[in-house]
């Protein structure tokens, strides 16, 4: 069975997982409403995608 031969240090132990890090997620504006959308996917509020109604919502009245 393979046993190391040195303790690996805590620098050395950390330097391994910097690209263990979370990212956070990309955002941008509806051109139409304003909300928060990510890149690439139908605006939840409006309904919109590239500047085009994908999905027609009824108002809330």
């Amino acid at each position: 069975m393979a046993v190391p031969k040195k303790k690996t240090s805590k620098s050395k132990k950390n330097m391994r997982r910097s690209h263990h890090a979370l990212e956070t997620n990309t955002c941008v504006q509806c051109p139409k409403c304003g909300e928060l959308v990510r890149p690439h996917h139908v605006c939840e509020s409006c309904g919109t995608y590239n500047k085009k109604d994908v999905i027609v919502k009824a108002k809330a009245e």
